[in-house]
């Protein structure tokens, strides 16, 4: 590490942002009756700039689904001092409408999304491009940004082409700690690939499971898996003058698993089957009360645990000086 990383590396620390990321609660909003509004109160508690939210979150309490509930989410937002980003599991027009839709009403600042379409990769590449060009129409007068991430299917350098194609200042790539190693690639081939488009980033832990020939992923609590968050942490922080990325998502998703999609063994253009959003299955045996109370602790930790490794970064980087 040279002393100017290292300098740089303690400034960026002291001011990173760390976002509350919904999916952390993924099981109490779809099995409790958590809302979008304690969401915010619990980012606020544990000291976050902000939240990502899906626009599903919460089910029938959603801010989807319950649209008169957006104005008083964003009222309490404001109030708390908190950055809102959306987030939407599909690229068609009609899926960002209606995220958009949401952002505008809740006072957020961006749209989160990535392609789920069932077929070549070339035609998916192809079909998300137009999606993607829509942005302009969908949001005209701004000043929402957009983000493309990576999500289990598609390779970095693929996403870096739909990226190219679109030629939309305000759409940028969300790197996810664990999403590549369903696509056959290591976090660290996919962030040296992605590194000049990230704006944003999703933090969580996983397991790489073999699967078919390829990986799967199960995710699991920070610090008991298989990616280097000190590594990673470290590159994503070191990017750009001034720092690129603006915003860093704490995602826990422990035991949330995804099958693998690509295979060392493809053809150039192999085919991606049908696939739902991202879901966690209830732990076979285990009370649903208790599982909900067990999120709740494992979000917390996992806060606790990224600001811990934060700090050993910032300490080694002084060292260094």
């Amino acid at each position: 590490m040279t002393r100017q990383d290292a300098a740089r590396l303690i400034a960026r620390i002291a001011e990173i942002r760390l976002f509350a990321h919904a999916y952390s609660w993924h099981l109490n909003f779809r099995f409790g009756d958590a809302t979008p509004a304690e969401f915010l109160r619990f980012a606020h508690l544990q000291g976050m700039v902000g939240v990502k939210i899906h626009v599903e979150d919460g089910e029938g309490r959603s801010l989807l689904l319950a649209p008169e509930s957006r104005a008083a989410f964003a009222e309490l937002a404001q109030s708390l001092g908190l950055e809102v980003h959306i987030e939407t599991s599909a690229t068609d027009e009609a899926t960002l409408r209606a995220a958009i839709a949401v952002a505008h009403e809740t006072g957020a600042t961006s749209v989160r999304c990535y392609p789920r379409y069932a077929g070549r990769v070339s035609q998916i590449i192809a079909q998300t491009i137009r999606d993607l060009r829509l942005l302009p129409q969908l949001d005209p007068e701004g000043p929402l940004n957009f983000l493309l991430e990576q999500h289990e299917d598609l390779k970095a350098q693929e996403l870096v082409e739909i990226l190219e194609a679109v030629q939309n200042p305000r759409l940028t790539l969300l790197f996810d700690f664990a999403n590549m190693i369903n696509a056959f690639e290591t976090p660290e081939a996919a962030l040296a690939t992605m590194a000049p488009y990230v704006t944003d980033v999703h933090i969580k832990d996983a397991k790489i499971v073999p699967d078919r020939g390829g990986f799967a992923h199960r995710a699991c609590r920070s610090g008991e898996g298989d990616v280097d968050f000190t590594g990673l942490l470290t590159t994503l922080l070191l990017l750009g003058d001034p720092p690129q990325v603006r915003a860093f998502g704490c995602e826990e998703e422990n035991e949330m698993f995804a099958p693998a999609y690509r295979f060392p063994t493809d053809p150039p253009d192999p085919f991606i089957p049908a696939r739902d959003a991202s879901t966690t299955l209830i732990t076979a045996g285990e009370d649903l009360q208790s599982r909900l109370d067990r999120e709740m602790a494992e979000a917390v930790a996992q806060i606790i645990y990224i600001r811990q490794v934060l700090a050993d970064i910032s300490t080694q980087a002084r060292k260094a000086l």
